[in-house]
This record gives C-alpha cells, structure tokens and sequence, in this order.
C-alpha cells in the first residue's frame, strides 16, 4: 500500500508542478510519476526535509525538485529540437 501511495503523490507532485511552469511532462501520466519521484529525489539533496511529509515524500522539496527537473528537461528538449 505503501508504494503505491508513493506512486500517487509523486504523479500529484510532477502535475502540479507542470501547472506551476504551464508546461506538459512528456509522457503523460507515468512522465508525471518519473518527474514528482525524481524531483522528490532532488528536492532532498538540495534541500533539507521540511514541511508536510506524505508516503516518505517531503512535499515542499519534492515539488521544487520537480520544478527544476522539468526546467532541465524542457531546455534540453528544446535545444534537440532546434538541432534538426
């Protein structure tokens, strides 16, 4: 039950952190997923655990990973496209 509520509230975290920057995570709903566990995963690195704490997730650090990792991924994104 555990992992699965982990897989929720990382979705939660990666759309609303799209929403924040007004853009979409390739991938829909499981590129939601990646985004919210991996910018869970940076949040933690790069800022100490504070705030409410959901399935293991800090939320406040979660979703400013999530905001710098779709940061990250649209720039590089858009610099392949301007390549071809």
């Amino acid at each position: 039950m555990g992992f699965i509520l982990y897989l929720i509230v990382g979705g939660i975290i990666g759309w609303l952190a799209g929403l924040i920057l007004g853009k979409d995570v390739p991938g829909g709903v499981i590129g939601n997923i990646i985004a919210g566990i991996i910018g869970a995963w940076i949040g933690g690195l790069l800022f100490p655990n504070f705030g409410p704490v959901i399935a293991d997730i800090a939320i406040i650090p979660a979703l400013l990973g999530a905001i710098i990792l779709i940061l990250i991924v649209s720039f590089v994104m858009k610099s392949m496209n301007k390549k071809r």
